[in-house]
């Protein structure tokens, strides 16, 4: 029952911004814990950041510290995720997550950052 639509990524150039979107639904949004992970060709699906269900917490993977940020408007039960400084190792799909739900996943978001 759970749905996860991302979208907002594209083609960005070095240095550039992005800002990700990902709709739930299916589960409480409001007391759920989100995540955002991505992956390359190739390469295995790593985490960058989470949220928890009051925002409380906010934690990022290396990488992703001073240059992203996560929120959420459980209003609109939606999850974002702003991306900032953007360099080519960022390119990757993009995917949200329900926190430790790794069963489900939705089709992702492309970000390519290329000049």
């Amino acid at each position: 029952q759970v749905q996860l639509v991302e979208s907002g990524g594209g083609l960005v150039q070095p240095g550039g911004s992005l800002r990700l979107s990902c709709a739930a639904s299916g589960f409480t949004f409001s007391n759920a814990g989100m995540s955002w992970y991505r992956q390359a060709p190739g390469k295995e699906r790593e985490f960058v950041a989470r949220i928890t269900s009051g925002s409380a917490v906010r934690t990022y993977a290396d990488f992703a510290k001073g240059r992203f940020t996560i929120s959420r408007d459980n209003a609109k039960n939606t999850v974002y995720l702003q991306m900032n400084s953007l360099q080519p190792d960022d390119t990757a799909v993009y995917f949200c997550q329900r926190t430790g739900c790794l069963a489900y996943w939705g089709q992702g978001t492309q970000v390519t950052v290329s000049s």
